[in-house]
């Protein structure tokens, strides 16, 4: 097992890698921008360094600062949590030849899986079913129309290297497909240096459903049963849930089964996540592979009793898995959902600014993931996700109710959340029913739903903090680097002792 982990990320994920190197007996080594040297996961680690400024380009995606941070910390390996460079085959493969592990899986994985394109045709060959379209570039918009017209509209323009709702639109006819083209392949080329765009079926309604696998170098491959990620916004997931309603004993076999062969069909080992779309029949098709440990995380390990950072590092350091596919047991159900510092009541406009007061809920059935305190400071750097929070309940209804009950206590003042679009949306009858789909906050209004309790009262007041703000960074003075340890000791919030 590893002595020493440096985790190249920030945030709620950065403190969640903490803690479970903690549990490991393994010192965690923290890196952060000059706008994060105040955040918690420098306070909590036992070293940190400063890697660049605020922009991310210049720290959280300079492999050579972060690199460069972990030899000199003598880390044996690193840990990239999601987002920023989790899913970058070139940072895997600089870690390896810099005789560093890379908590994740190969770099040819990686790369294999992040092209759209060369995903597809991998899972075909393994007989895992993909949605009807062109496992080839689009490469002008008269093939594009000659394309779309043999599929049937709607369909779907996506960039091969794609991600995160970028670069991805549905087009519902020749006319919106002419005006989208060229935007889409800008997109793509701006987003993530790849103008290399496909076609595909759009299908009605679809779910989205996920599952969680986990293998070692050995060839040992397992799942954990699928989380239901249908309730997006613009195609950013919001709300997931494990397990998903709709799935019985045999479709999660059946689903199962086709995730693992996917990734067999690459030799895959660490923590990965296969992506399905399920129609309105049940029929499920392969959307992508996330080859990183998921945001969504927490819920399948409430459901499972297994900690996946806790495997996928023990995995990382050429342990066999230890649990065999019998050994999966599903109990209960958990909710997540995502708290963002947005005005869900101004189109979700960012809200960035000092929390000036925090009340966490807590009691029966409830984690909460967090990266925030009392008087830290919300950037606009950098993705505003404040913290995950995680409801359990025996069944789905019991898991409902305690994460409409925890949101009702959950209090963050100083700026705007989403958690009274998170109440609304809980609240709706559809959703306790479990009649969930992509289009699910469009077909139910619920923006509209909002606004009507609320109206557009805290636009003006919004924007100006957000002004405030900025002119308050200009003026501020620089400051001289934070030492590389001792951070944990020095927050005096809470109580001096070796472990979190």
């Amino acid at each position: 097992m590893f002595n020493k982990i440096l985790i190249a990320n920030r945030g709620e994920i950065a403190v969640r890698l903490i803690r479970a190197c903690r549990d490991l007996n393994i010192s965690p080594v923290a890196v952060y921008s000059e706008a994060d040297r105040e955040s918690l996961h420098v306070k909590m680690a036992d070293e940190a360094y400063v890697i660049g400024p605020a922009a991310s380009s210049e720290s959280y995606l300079s492999i050579e600062r972060i690199l460069d941070a972990a030899l000199k910390s003598k880390a044996e390996a690193i840990h990239p949590g999601y987002g920023f460079l989790a899913e970058n085959a070139q940072f895997a493969k600089a870690c390896e030849d810099v005789g560093l592990v890379f908590i994740g899986p190969s770099a040819g994985a990686m790369k294999l899986m992040g092209d759209k394109i060369a995903s597809r045709l991998t899972v075909e060959k393994a007989g895992v079913p993909t949605i009807p379209g062109k496992n080839q570039p689009v490469d002008s918009v008269r093939e594009a129309l000659a394309l779309a017209s043999d599929i049937g509209y709607p369909v779907m323009i996506k960039a091969s290297a794609g991600g995160g709702g970028k670069g991805l639109r549905r087009v519902s006819n020749e006319e919106e497909l002419r005006s989208v083209y060229e935007m889409t392949r800008g997109e793509a080329q701006s987003s993530f240096g790849n103008a290399t765009i496909y076609l595909e079926k759009a299908i009605d309604k679809p779910r989205h459903i996920e599952v969680q696998l986990m293998g070692d170098h050995d060839g040992n491959l397992i799942h954990l049963g699928e989380r239901e990620c249908s309730i997006q916004r613009r195609h950013q997931k919001i709300v997931e849930e494990c397990p998903s309603p709709v799935v019985d004993a045999h479709f999660r076999e059946r689903i199962g089964d086709a995730a693992k062969a996917a990734a067999a069909a690459i030799g895959y080992y660490s923590l990965g996540t296969v992506e399905f779309l399920v129609d309105s029949t049940h029929h499920f098709y392969f959307l992508e592979m996330n080859t990183r440990l998921q945001v969504e995380h927490p819920i399948t390990e409430l459901v499972t009793g297994i900690d996946l950072v806790r495997e996928q590092i023990h995995i990382a350091a050429g342990e066999r898995l230890r649990f065999r596919q019998q050994d999966i047991r599903f109990r209960g159900a958990a909710i997540e959902c995502r708290i963002y510092a947005e005005d869900p009541r101004n189109n979700f406009f960012p809200s960035p600014g000092k929390i000036t007061s925090l009340f966490e809920p807590s009691g029966p059935g409830i984690r909460n993931d967090s990266g925030v305190y009392p008087g830290f400071t919300i950037t606009v750097h950098y993705d505003p996700l404040i913290s995950k929070l995680v409801a359990y309940g025996e069944n789905r209804p019991q898991a409902v109710d305690r994460m409409r009950r925890a949101l009702g206590e959950y209090k963050i003042g100083g700026i705007q959340t989403t958690i009274p679009f998170l109440e609304l949306l809980l609240s709706h009858p559809a959703f306790s029913r479990g009649e969930l789909h992509t289009q699910f906050i469009e077909e139910h209004g619920l923006l509209d739903r909002l606004n009507e309790d609320g109206s557009l009262e805290c636009s003006v007041p919004v924007i100006a903090a957000a002004l405030s703000y900025f002119l308050d960074r200009r003026k501020t003075p620089a400051v001289s680097p934070a030492p590389r340890g001792g951070n944990w000791r020095e927050f005096g919030r809470f109580p001096r002792h070796p472990r979190w």
